[in-house]
């Protein structure tokens, strides 16, 4: 009872903060398959992106949230194993268990798990996506009935004092034997079509 109370204060607060700080949070609302699970990729730019995508999947998917953040940010910011994060230490070998783990969360057709494949945060600017290898282990950990999701978020302020933000969705379909390589590229595709959409926006 404790935890459900506590992960439901602190989800009216992600919704509150996002409202108090942002002008407008928008997404696309891509079409999915409820009986399979969700691989929900995204760029890393900021300390929002996770409460953003909480905020996506609270609205839209509606599914049981998870996310692998780094061991440090799990110690420091209390909360977030009340919203479904767990903690992967770089360089470990608990790092594959925490893969593992990701991996078999998506064997259950009601979750979702977010994944930031850059590791680190990087510039909103960035012209491309990096992967991490990791990704793979945690693919390879599960069978392989998910569905992908690729999001891409950019922030502007224009003539306004509180920013907006805009995330572009995309599911994407692998194949059973899908490679790093493969899944890179396409998300990169995305990426750079999403970035140039985002470009093209003149008020």
């Amino acid at each position: 009872m404790y935890k459900s109370l506590v992960k439901s204060f602190f989800t009216w607060y992600i919704s509150s903060i996002i409202k108090k700080d942002f002008l407008k949070f928008s997404f696309n609302r891509e079409p999915f398959q409820k009986d399979r699970s969700i691989l929900l990729l995204a760029n890393h730019f900021s300390w929002w992106d996770g409460f953003m995508m909480y905020q996506v999947n609270r609205i839209h998917y509606r599914k049981t949230f998870y996310v692998m953040v780094t061991e440090e940010n799990y110690k420091k910011v209390w909360f977030l194993k009340y919203l479904g994060a767990f903690p992967v230490k770089k360089h470990s070998r608990s790092m594959v268990r925490s893969l593992e783990y990701a991996g078999q969360l998506l064997n259950d057709p009601n979750n979702l798990v977010l994944i930031f494949p850059q590791g680190k945060l990087h510039s909103g600017t960035a012209k491309e996506v990096i992967f991490e290898k990791g990704l793979m282990n945690l693919i390879n950990s599960s069978n392989k009935t998910f569905q992908y999701v690729f999001s891409a978020s950019f922030v502007d302020y224009f003539e306004n004092r509180k920013p907006t933000i805009t995330s572009y969705l995309q599911n994407w379909e692998g194949a059973e034997f899908t490679s790093l390589q493969l899944i890179k590229s396409a998300y990169n595709k995305h990426y750079e079509h999403s970035r140039q959409v985002q470009s093209r926006i003149i008020v």
